[in-house]
């Protein structure tokens, strides 16, 4: 009489096995805490910045957010208020200052901080600067007017680029938005999109990759975030909070899906201006790497 093919592991043993994995997962997600890139400063600079990489990115937020700068200044009369969120080397908010802006940047890494000054020291032009080590939720106590002492300090423009993705609670960000943007201020939000992640891989044929739920980057040295936001979520929030959408752009809309490099891509000028180019026009900017957020209360 033929016996009955037995399970290689007992009913029992397979709950107990995913009772763990469940757990495992749990415990991984309370584990989470805000990323700093203090110690890997020097790999975070060369491969985020040291290449048409970084020269595409800087392009398209230099074009949304300067754009806009000169108009909001002009309605204002004044220079602005601006304050850098998780700024890393900062070129942005430096450039800004250089424009005649009063900045306050923050990063919780002393190391991407440091290269951020010796970067603005480089200036001919004496900038306004102020300087904060810390992580974002430690920065309201440092806000206070200089004047008045007790009164919050304000900004008509905040830049948060690239944090998201390296908050753990990054929904919980947007209350120290709202606390700290002026009435009429805007709010700049670049982040990586994780549509392109599934883009680029399917183009890569990495579809075990795709096909493995569990899959997460080695984020000892890698830039690619495990727990990316995607773009409904980030959109979701702004409604919430009452913000209205005045600009979206992609950022690497197609030069990280070109493995074979022919024609206009050997042209990094050329490259540079067809970015521009379709960073602003549907359907392509939804596949940057990286999509720019521009939003007013």
């Amino acid at each position: 009489m033929p016996t009955k093919p037995q399970d290689s592991q007992p009913e029992s043993n397979r709950s107990i096995s995913i009772e763990v994995d469940r757990a495992e997962v749990e415990q991984a997600e309370v584990d989470r805490a805000d990323r700093s890139f203090d110690a890997i400063a020097d790999h975070f600079e060369k491969k985020v910045y040291g290449g048409l990489k970084g020269d595409i990115r800087l392009a398209v937020l230099r074009r949304d957010i300067f754009e806009y700068c000169t108009q909001m200044s002009k309605d204002l009369n004044r220079p602005l208020r601006i304050l850098d969120v998780g700024a890393g080397l900062a070129q942005i908010s430096i450039e800004l200052a250089a424009q005649g802006h009063t900045l306050m940047i923050n990063d919780i890494s002393e190391n991407m901080l440091e290269k951020a000054k010796a970067s603005a020291e480089k200036s001919d032009q004496v900038l306004d600067i102020t300087w904060h080590v810390c992580p974002y939720q430690d920065l309201a106590g440092k806000l206070t007017d200089k004047v008045n002492g007790d009164k919050k300090d304000k900004f008509d423009l905040i830049l948060c680029h690239a944090v998201l993705e390296w908050l753990a609670e990054p929904a919980a960000v947007m209350s120290f938005f709202d606390q700290h943007l002026t009435d009429n201020g805007a709010l700049s939000l670049c982040f990586y999109n994780p549509a392109s992640f599934d883009y680029r891989n399917l183009i890569m044929g990495n579809f075990n990759l795709l096909d493995n739920p569990e899959y997460k980057a080695d984020n000892k040295k890698s830039l690619t975030p495990n727990y990316p936001v995607a773009k409904e979520e980030v959109e979701s929030w702004l409604a919430t909070h009452h913000y209205k959408t005045v600009r979206t752009s992609g950022l690497r809309v197609f030069h990280d899906y070109a493995p074979l490099k022919r024609g206009g891509h050997n042209d990094p000028e050329a490259v540079i201006r067809m970015e521009l180019r379709y960073s602003q026009l549907e359907p392509y900017k939804w596949l940057g790497r990286y999509l720019h957020i521009l939003a007013t209360r």
